[in-house]
């Protein structure tokens, strides 16, 4: 009896605790002062609140926002949500979630050569351009820096993928969540997934889940770490095909990560920080084994292996082709016919991170390769399309570095 006694009051006594700790965080059920203004001035966030099992498990506006903005006219001391304001109730999700490669959104970015100078505001800090998607990796140091917020008004990280205010896992599980950062010219995995096998087995028939998503494959059993071994830029070292090793020495060079004599430079720090590039073997082992698990699911360890290896071969093929592009650029650079630009870090090498800030249709036609065909090829062929990797990605490098040695000679004639 005693220690049923001892065990019903240590109860209540915890509840009461929680139930206190829930007021004092705003976690209170009912229409609250912030709802009767917004019902009027933003009715469609208030509707998706109460759709959400936020809503229902009792929190309110002040959970995220505080308690400091009362009316119109101080609307600005509303707090701007991050991931540790997520990370209050969800701790494991973030976690696994800043060990993956969305959390390192931003870093990038920073990596592009004068790169918030040389565009419009609205693409900048309007988030109209790169930047819309780019706002991952929002922290409270950011939301702090005043000159930050002047470029990520709004970034915020979970809300990227459960669209804030309802915050819908069910939503964050459809494929067509990722589409909207995930499609068109450099990363069209969403074209590539939808027209494929894979994307065709699961839109015809959602209900039994026929074909893997995006999900099944880059979150397995819910797992917010998103990464895979060959990463965006598919660069990996070290390379134990010395053929091989040599396309991606000249693209690395390109790249501005190596120095013309094949040194690292400070841009290697900015790769290892963005974790752009597996630069170990056991780190891209890991990658590779967890995505053969996924594949395991439904084909045969064999049929999993050979495709992924068929698809690496991919990246070798495309590599050829760009690393023969990217000298030959490099070449009219050496030799002065096209002039150096100010503060080169790559020179006598084309800087690829420039993209389309360049001067000349030959340096232009280097980008597309860059950004597009070689992208294409490779990524449409771990994502099952063979038609986009041929069509829209291999065939066009090949086109490509037709035109671009017809323009270099003419240049050179020029000269």
């Amino acid at each position: 009896m005693k220690s049923n006694k001892f065990s019903t009051s240590s109860g209540l006594i915890c509840i009461a605790i929680i139930i206190l700790l829930f007021a004092t965080q705003g976690f209170t059920k009912g229409v609250t002062n912030c709802e009767s203004c917004h019902a009027k001035i933003s009715p469609g966030i208030i509707k998706d609140f109460h759709k959400s099992k936020m809503s229902k498990a009792g929190l309110n506006c002040a959970t995220c926002h505080g308690r400091a903005h009362k009316s119109a006219s101080d609307a600005n001391k509303a707090l701007l949500p991050t991931i540790s304001t997520c990370k209050r109730c969800h701790r494991k999700q973030v976690k696994q979630y800043m060990s993956g490669k969305h959390a390192l959104g931003l870093l990038p970015i920073s990596a592009f050569p004068d790169f918030a100078h040389k565009h419009p505001k609205a693409f900048i800090a309007g988030q109209k351009g790169c930047n819309g998607c780019h706002n991952l990796g929002i922290t409270d140091k950011h939301v702090r820096n005043n000159e930050f917020r002047k470029y990520y008004k709004y970034g915020m990280d979970c809300q990227n993928c459960h669209t804030r205010h309802a915050f819908s896992v069910k939503e964050a599980k459809e494929p067509e969540t990722c589409a909207s950062c995930h499609t068109g010219f450099d990363h069209a995995q969403w074209e590539f997934w939808s027209h494929s096998r894979h994307g065709i087995a699961y839109l015809t028939d959602r209900k039994s889940h026929r074909g893997p998503t995006c999900q099944d494959c880059h979150m397995p059993d819910g797992n917010h770490r998103v990464m895979t071994g060959w990463g965006f830029l598919a660069l990996r070292l070290p390379e134990k095909d010395k053929e091989w090793l040599g396309y991606r020495v000249t693209i690395l060079k390109g790249l501005g990560v190596l120095d013309k004599d094949g040194k690292p430079t400070p841009r290697l720090e900015l790769v290892k920080k963005a974790n752009m590039a597996r630069l170990d073997e056991a780190s891209f082992n890991a990658e590779r084994t967890k995505m053969l698990k996924s594949c395991e699911k439904c084909h045969s360890a064999n049929f999993a292996e050979n495709n992924l290896k068929n698809a690496d071969m991919m990246i070798k093929a495309a590599d050829k082709i760009f690393a023969e592009a990217i000298e030959l650029v490099a070449g009219l650079y050496r030799d002065g016919i096209i002039p150096k630009k100010t503060n080169m870090a790559t020179w006598p090498y084309p800087d690829l991170l420039t993209f389309y800030e360049v001067n000349t249709p030959i340096e232009q036609k280097l980008y597309e390769m860059f950004m597009d065909y070689r992208m294409k090829t490779f990524q449409a062929a771990f994502h099952i399309n063979p038609d986009y990797t041929t069509w829209y990605g291999y065939a066009r490098m090949k086109e490509t570095l037709v035109e671009m040695k017809h323009l270099a000679e003419q240049m050179r004639k020029k000269r």
